[in-house]
């Protein structure tokens, strides 16, 4: 079972179900992995997701990545990606925390405004972004962006959502 923990401060707006959103971008993504069964797992997979401000997520970037610069999303796993099929026996307590995704809320608008899309689309791709990221998915070889964009693309589909990757003509 899959549970996502959601902390919202900063500009990030009421109006919207932010953990609802969080926990079917969470879903969707890891049922289009390799991974899908950690969403049946006798074991409690929790994600952390945290909505914050740029200064945040800037003062973590420069902290664990050597980059002083607000960034849209960061994710931070707590599982080897080599130990997610078998960490539901692994934990000792029926629960394990997959790791942490963090958003900043500027940098997040400015992209979607200009994409042309929402606030919350936008989000919601990150999410699935960073979910990949936890379960050990990178982009920094041409073949794991690749396989990575394809599940990016695949899951916001299944939720309604275009493709990310489309260049945008206007």
């Amino acid at each position: 079972m899959l549970e996502t923990a959601l902390s919202q401060e900063g500009p990030w707006p009421d109006s919207t179900d932010w953990e609802a959103l969080a926990q079917r971008a969470a879903t969707a993504a890891i049922e289009r992995t390799t991974h899908g069964d950690l969403l049946t797992s006798s074991a409690l997979i929790e994600i952390s997701v945290r909505l914050t401000t740029d200064d945040a997520v800037r003062t973590l970037n420069a902290q664990y990545r050597d980059k002083d610069k607000p960034t849209n999303v960061l994710s931070f796993p707590m599982v080897q990606a080599d130990l997610l099929d078998t960490i539901s026996q692994n934990s000792d307590d029926g629960e394990v925390l997959l790791g942490d995704i963090v958003l900043a809320y500027g940098v997040c608008a400015a992209e979607a405004a200009e994409k042309g899309i929402s606030t919350e689309n936008h989000a919601t791709h990150l999410i699935v972004h960073g979910t990949l990221h936890l379960l050990g998915y990178d982009h920094i070889e041409d073949h794991e962006a690749d396989a990575m964009e394809s599940i990016e693309i695949d899951t916001l589909a299944a939720l309604g959502l275009p493709d990310p990757y489309l260049i945008r003509e206007d």
